[in-house]
């Protein structure tokens, strides 16, 4: 009976956790957006150097505005790849485990997610228009860990600690401003590909 009882017990558990948060996130869109930002933060790396920009040196360069257009650009498509990515496996996800997508608390999450993202994201371009670009590595880490925050309540708790290494790798950034780009290559690349792994593992 007592056993019985357990079964119960965890039975109705899994199906809070379900209808409170999030669970269709799969690991592998970790992984794959973190290797989309690798590939495109080595191509940024590329577009410098054929710049005759060494974007470690700590000392002012001059960007042309077209350099500054194919770096815009480039970013975007590595926002693209990285959410097509996250779209397609957790549609896989769902599927294969036979959970809803749209629902309350997939909207609760995202409009968590989005409200730090899009204000980090027109803090981003007002940075570009006042040719503040040495910030905008330090800005996009420190905002988009302020989202995996705030959207830590309605999807696995493990986000938040994503969240937490890009503040503390976005906060570092903001001192060694010469380092940006390794630094988003460190926080969206490897810490994304760590995390997606970890997750794969842990909810497979």
């Amino acid at each position: 009976m007592n056993q019985k009882h357990q079964e119960d017990l965890l039975h109705i558990r899994s199906m809070m956790e379900r209808s409170s948060r999030f669970i269709s996130l799969s690991g592998l869109s970790g992984v794959f957006a973190g290797l989309s930002a690798l590939i495109g933060g080595l191509y940024a790396y590329q577009l410098l150097e054929k710049n005759g920009i060494n974007y470690f040196e700590a000392k002012s360069v001059s960007i042309s505005s077209s350099l500054v257009s194919e770096l815009f650009w480039t970013g975007i498509v590595i926002f693209i790849f990285a959410l097509l990515f996250g779209i397609l496996f957790t549609v896989r996800k769902s599927k294969k485990y036979n959970l809803p997508i749209w629902t309350s608390t997939t909207k609760n999450m995202l409009l968590n997610l989005c409200i730090p993202l899009v204000a980090g994201g027109i803090f981003c371009l007002a940075l570009i228009f006042h040719q503040m670009y040495v910030i905008i590595a330090p800005a996009t880490l420190l905002f988009y860990g302020l989202a995996l925050v705030n959207a830590e309540k309605y999807t696995f708790s493990d986000i938040k600690y994503l969240g937490y290494c890009q503040l503390v790798l976005g906060s570092i950034a903001a001192f060694y401003l010469g380092y940006g780009l390794f630094f988003w290559i460190l926080g969206f690349g490897v810490l994304h590909i760590l995390y997606g792994l970890m997750m794969f593992k842990k909810y497979k």
